[in-house]
């Protein structure tokens, strides 16, 4: 049987389809599994071994095509379910069709009008979904995220104060409105007990300078000094990962990282918080409980209401505290 996974995007998105590529693989001996993406995503699936073939949405809509319907085949699981996947199961008439559901009118709900009519259901477990009719079922296992041993970062990569151990701060995310504050991260960093590296993107190098600038020693800027591979590493290494709700907090979950996930425009209940199966790992929510918020399922480039409250008035001493009980359980799983 031959099988091709869509999900055009993002980082964290592609990482929470890791369990659907895994238990088709694992339960249907002999599938070909093809993975159909955006070719800026192509690296985080190239070392996953559940994945017989990318196929990526290039500069040639009609090759890409072309070379999808050349392959004949057998089923499409849609992850991603919007025009362009329609486009492609359109395009490959006679193919069955198997598409998650995105809950986007109870999404509008909740951020239009307040009103929740969200299932409690990760959206790992509507992904698998998709799977049911071929009798593939969630084997508990989590989240995967594979690294290529030549992006692997060495003890040498990192300043001596860091190479004992450190806390990953993750300062990027794809909105605004998504991030911790400059000045917020400032005042973490200061609350914090251990070295921090911060993790982001090239856009987010200038942010990570002014919040490292403010104590050298204890806080490395590694935002734009790494690819997303070592990154990734760094997020392995760490004792545990302070993050937005970014691809990061994904990757943090495939590597069964203890994490706080900081809450601005978006919230758990759209179900996307850090998961890792039947994994017992902990982990701390912490949000601000505003009348405006979610203001959107992804995230703005600025606040609408101007005040950016939901990441403004973040209390940081729970944070402080969640930190020194999450590294008792960190050091420990690591003796």
């Amino acid at each position: 049987m031959k099988l091709l996974v869509i999900r055009f995007s993002s980082i964290g998105d592609i990482v929470l389809t890791t369990p659907v590529l895994r238990c088709i693989k694992k339960q249907l001996p002999g599938t070909e599994l093809h993975f159909l993406t955006k070719e800026r995503y192509r690296s985080i699936l190239e070392a996953n071994p559940y994945v017989d073939k990318i196929i990526t949405l290039g500069l040639s809509k009609t090759l890409m095509m072309h070379q999808l319907k050349t392959e004949k085949y057998d089923a499409i699981i849609d992850l991603h379910h919007n025009i362009r996947t329609w486009e492609v199961k359109r395009a490959l008439k006679g193919v069955p069709a198997y598409s998650f559901h995105k809950l986007n009118w109870q999404k509008w709900l909740m951020t239009a009008c307040k009103i929740n009519r969200l299932p409690q259901q990760h959206i790992v477990d509507r992904y698998l979904a998709t799977t049911s009719s071929f009798g593939v079922m969630n084997d508990g296992e989590g989240l995967d995220y594979f690294i290529p041993e030549e992006q692997q970062v060495t003890a040498n990569d990192l300043p001596l104060s860091h190479q004992m151990g450190y806390i990953a701060l993750v300062i990027g995310a794809a909105h605004a409105t998504k991030q911790l504050p400059v000045e917020r991260c400032i005042e973490l960093c200061r609350l914090l007990s251990l070295p921090v590296i911060l993790l982001g993107g090239k856009v987010d190098h200038a942010r990570g300078e002014q919040i490292a600038n403010h104590d050298p020693i204890k806080v490395y800027n590694a935002c734009g000094k790494f690819s997303l591979h070592e990154s990734a590493d760094l997020v392995r290494k760490s004792l545990l990962v302070i993050t937005p709700d970014t691809g990061l907090m994904h990757i943090a979950a495939a590597f069964k990282k203890p994490i706080i996930s900081i809450w601005g425009n978006t919230i758990p209940a759209f179900g996307m918080t850090p998961y890792y199966g039947r994994h017992q790992v902990p982990q701390q929510f912490s949000e601000v409980q505003l009348g405006c918020r979610p203001c959107s399922k992804i995230g703005h480039d600025a606040c609408p209401k101007k005040h950016f409250n939901c990441m403004q008035q973040q209390d940081l001493q729970p944070i402080q505290q969640w930190v020194q009980e999450l590294l008792s359980y960190a050091q420990g799983s690591m003796k």
